[in-house]
């Protein structure tokens, strides 16, 4: 019953996961007792998909006065994601994965034992057949009670072109250079057109301004990194240095993004030169947890699912990443709340009723914001057959620059903005308050 219940946590988690970049990856178990381990997440393979595994550096470790391990119940095997939930009831009644109906054996340590090269390296080549295209993940299964494995795998996922060309990208992910090129040239678009704007206003722009202009510039570079990440993982099976930059851009558009919701949602932003505690509390805690789960997801991306933890910590940091969302709404809420109390108390209640619709409307598109990317998209990308994958990512990005968009026009440079008229008695208010 353990084991099944290990095996079906690992098919659950799976899942869960979201998806990251299909390479040439290469896989290191050492002294490892899991049962099973998935190895390369699901990727979708065409009519002309290929499985390319090179095998090297295994080792069975068994308790001293044990028989000697029968290398069949050690092995690899691919399942496809409807099998999964078929193959998870089925795992709970006990058994050998390996023998399972729902799954497709590749080889074994049997196997790799009778085929080995002449430096001690097993070579495996599958190639889908064309009536079996869809999307599968591979996993490593240890049937042996109390054995212990180590082994290094390089495995290459792919599919081949007419021409007989390697195309290393899923076949969900197809479209993701072309859908990130497209996204790079609307934010570029977007990032002249507000730098030119702040310029033509210089004299009603504030510094939070400059720093919505450094956002958009970010973001612009961040999907750029993006096409030349998944253009090279196509080519070559890896992102040959992209993914150092889209890391890079991705943490100073994390730090410019939270930045400027939780000063414009203090009501003050960069207009006056201070914030209040709680504001400062907040904004001081919600970015360097961000920007620290934002890194660690980097990371546990670079390492892969055959790491040990990997799954608890990737979703730790989902988790994160959704708190802090959450959290940042605070100052927003903060400035409904006085502007909703500041409209009952003193003579501007016509005015402070526009700033209370504004900041309103702000919260209902940060929350909007919020759940679409974080919710929607991954539901997308789980429930989408796996060759419209792609959507998912092309509408989580729409719906960014829509809300970058909406943002920018509600809190514009402009003299007539309610968000920036501030009278001198409202200036001295707040620094009474302070």
């Amino acid at each position: 019953m353990a084991r099944a219940a290990q095996v079906c946590g690992a098919l659950l988690v799976l899942l869960c996961a979201v998806g990251a970049y299909a390479k040439i990856t290469n896989i290191e178990v050492h002294n490892d007792d899991r049962n099973i381990i998935l190895v390369a997440r699901p990727f979708g393979f065409s009519r002309n998909g290929v499985i390319e595994v090179r095998f090297t550096d295994d080792k069975i470790l068994l308790p001293e006065g044990s028989p000697p391990p029968n290398k069949a119940k050690l092995g690899f095997f691919i399942t496809t994601a409807e099998a999964e939930t078929q193959l998870e009831t089925d795992l709970s009644e006990g058994g050998c994965v390996l023998d399972n109906p729902n799954v497709e054996r590749l080889f074994t340590f049997q196997e790799v034992d009778g085929n080995r090269n002449g430096d001690g390296s097993f070579n495996y080549i599958n190639r889908i057949a064309p009536q079996k295209d869809g999307e599968y993940s591979l996993f490593f299964a240890n049937c042996m009670p109390n054995a212990v494995v180590s082994f290094h795998a390089k495995v290459s996922l792919y599919n081949e072109g007419p021409d007989g060309a390697r195309d290393y990208l899923s076949a969900g992910e197809a479209m993701l250079p072309t859908v990130y090129m497209i996204m790079f040239v609307l934010y570029s678009t977007g990032f002249v057109l507000w730098a030119y704007n702040c310029y033509q206003k210089k004299t009603t722009a504030q510094r939070i301004h400059v720093l919505m202009c450094f956002l958009v510039f970010a973001k612009a570079l961040t999907v750029l990194a993006q096409s030349g990440m998944y253009h090279m993982i196509r080519t070559a099976g890896s992102a040959e240095g992209w993914n150092i930059a889209y890391y890079v851009f991705t943490f100073l558009r994390g730090v410019f993004l939270f930045s400027v919701i939780g000063l414009i949602g203090t009501g003050w932003s960069f207009l006056k030169p201070f914030l209040a505690d709680r504001e400062k509390k907040v904004i001081m805690i919600v970015i360097p947890l961000q920007v620290l789960a934002n890194i660690a997801t980097i990371i546990l991306d670079e390492s892969g699912p055959a790491v040990k933890g990997w799954f608890t910590w990737r979703d730790i940091f989902h988790l994160l990443d959704i708190i802090c969302c959450c959290a940042v709404l605070f100052p927003i809420v903060w400035s409904i709340k006085h502007l909703r109390e500041a409209s009952h108390t003193d003579g501007k209640a016509a005015r402070n009723v526009v700033k209370l619709t504004l900041f309103r409307q702000f919260y209902v598109m940060v929350v909007s914001y919020i759940y679409f990317t974080r919710i929607v998209v991954y539901l997308l990308k789980s429930t989408l057959p796996y060759q419209y994958v792609w959507l998912s990512d092309a509408s989580g990005e729409l719906a960014t620059l829509a809300f970058y968009s909406i943002t920018g026009f509600l809190f514009r440079p402009a003299s007539d903005n309610p968000y920036f008229a501030l009278e001198p008695d409202e200036l001295e208010e707040a620094e009474s308050a302070l």
